[in-house]
């Protein structure tokens, strides 16, 4: 935050006890993703059950829930950058990630009254929850280090597996609720751990000592009376949005218009921000700039997994309707490969030390595992039999490679984004980060609508063939990134001076 924590500034005893920590990560560090681990079940729970309710509960059709998935998703990520804003200006972290959290209680309980009736108005509660929330907790992770800690990359790749617990249990357990014991227990399920959530980071929260205060006054000064109106303003604001939020989230024909002018208005915003920075900040402040664009392409091919593959795993892969495992396996599978392998990354990352490559090579390494991954959802063709019925360990294989390709890039483009930006850009990077992802889910979206077949009366098996053929184009635009990011690799880590 600015007044404890500005590079000009004398650095605050308190801060310096914190990032002085012996070992590989801060103790604080623990609390910090305990908290967030409930908050994914949360956001993973309803993500997972989101294509398979409205399908089934909404009655949409394949391209339809393809868009709407997309759309939801894409307001949640663009949220964040309004979070993260608000964050770094007036909250500060604490407030917002509190008060993020009480509205994703809100928005989870409004949804379980009457899953069908209050579906949108509880998604659009909920969606303006988790963009104070989400943006806030990963900067104060950042907050954390020094500048050039190398232990940076670790932290956050253990940080990214703990909260990938929860990420597992919300998908495991949201959809099995849903569909056997009916919808409404599957969204009190979220509004619950989210409580749980809240009550962690709260009764933690003062080991973060000096860090997560409102800018607008330090962390032992009482708060004056327009700091107080600025604050309430924001609240004031966030609940006053529910209803243009609303509004989008429930036809997706408006999200086209929103999302080819809110990145336009928000890039240009960035751009003129850092004609104040100084010329070092500037450099990597492109190096961020570029990773954040190249992440849309990366999220628009890996979140697949809440549109057209988990369509593919309830008709392709499902023995009967009363079969979960499947969507399960889509749902959390890739959080368990997270919690397996994220901690193994980052002991690699460290052990490597000078032969660590840097942030833009480890996002080629990330493109090609994607590609690798599409590649072996595309063979799902090849395996299934004249009924459509697949193979559920290929389709778990895949699953391995794309998460290997997330670890190479999430965890990295997080940690990136700390490093890159001035610490008063905190929130407002992490929002730009997570912007990407609306971006990425929005493109998810359209592909995946793109990919599901225009004939109703199409047979499993063909509605099978049209998504591995889409499947496979999205490899070669994978591979085709990766190309480029190792084009562009010694120009980036020359503007970044080492810090990527």
């Amino acid at each position: 935050m600015a007044n404890s924590d500005a590079s000009s500034a004398p650095l605050d005893p308190r801060l310096a006890a914190i990032r002085n920590f012996e070992g590989k990560y801060p103790k604080q560090l623990w609390w910090l993703f305990l908290s967030e681990m409930w908050e994914r079940f949360c956001f993973y729970g309803m993500r997972g059950a989101l294509t398979v309710f409205m399908m089934s509960q909404l009655g949409l059709l394949e391209k339809e829930a393809n868009l709407q998935y997309g759309a939801i998703q894409s307001f949640v990520y663009t949220m964040t950058f309004v979070g993260g804003f608000f964050a770094d200006r007036v909250l500060g972290f604490r407030r917002s990630i509190v008060w993020g959290g009480l509205l994703m209680v809100i928005g989870s309980f409004t949804i379980a009254a009457s899953p069908k009736e209050l579906f949108y108005i509880g998604t659009s509660i909920s969606i303006i929850g988790t963009g104070f929330f989400k943006p806030n907790i990963s900067g104060v992770v950042g907050m954390l280090y020094h500048d050039g800690d190398s232990r940076r990359d670790a932290g956050f790749s253990l940080f990214y597996s703990g909260i990938n617990i929860g990420a597992m249990l919300g998908g495991f357990v949201c959809v099995s609720l849903g569909k056997n014991y009916g919808w409404n227990w599957c969204f009190m399920s979220t509004g619950l751990v989210m409580i749980f959530g809240l009550v962690v980071f709260t009764s933690t929260s003062r080991q973060l000592e000096p860090l997560g205060h409102s800018p607008l006054c330090g962390p032992d000064q009482p708060p004056t009376l327009g700091t107080i109106e600025k604050v309430i303003g924001v609240y004031a604001g966030s609940l006053l949005m529910i209803p243009l939020v609303l509004l989008l989230v429930s036809n997706s024909t408006y999200t086209d218009y929103f999302m080819w002018t809110v990145g336009p208005v928000v890039l240009a915003w960035f751009l003129w921000s850092m004609l104040s920075c100084t010329a070092d900040e500037a450099k990597k402040l492109v190096v961020a700039l570029v990773l954040v664009l190249f992440s849309i392409m990366f999220w628009g091919i890996f979140e697949q997994s809440g549109g057209s593959l988990a369509i593919v795993a309830e008709n392709n892969l499902a023995t009967s309707e009363t079969d979960t495992l499947p969507i399960s396996i889509n749902n959390s599978s890739n959080s368990v490969f997270v919690i397996l392998f994220a901690p193994l990354l980052g002991i690699l990352w460290m052990k490597m030390k000078d032969k660590e490559p840097d942030s833009v090579v480890k996002f080629a390494f990330g493109f090609l595992f994607l590609a690798g991954g599409y590649w072996v959802f595309q063979s799902l063709i090849r395996f299934a039999d004249p009924n459509g019925h697949s193979s559920l360990a290929i389709f778990t294989t895949a699953y391995f490679l794309v998460t290997v390709g997330e670890l190479c890039l999430s965890p990295i483009g997080l940690s990136a984004m700390t490093k890159l930006a001035p610490r008063r850009m905190y929130g407002v990077m992490m929002g730009m980060w997570f912007l990407a992802s609306a971006y990425g889910q929005y493109v998810a979206g359209l592909l995946g609508a793109g990919m599901a077949s225009d004939d109703p009366n199409a047979t499993k098996l063909q509605k099978l063939q049209s998504y591995t053929d889409g499947y496979g184009q999205l490899a070669i635009y994978a591979v085709i990134c990766a190309v480029l990011m190792l084009a562009l690799s010694l120009l980036l880590k020359k503007l970044a001076k080492g810090s990527a």
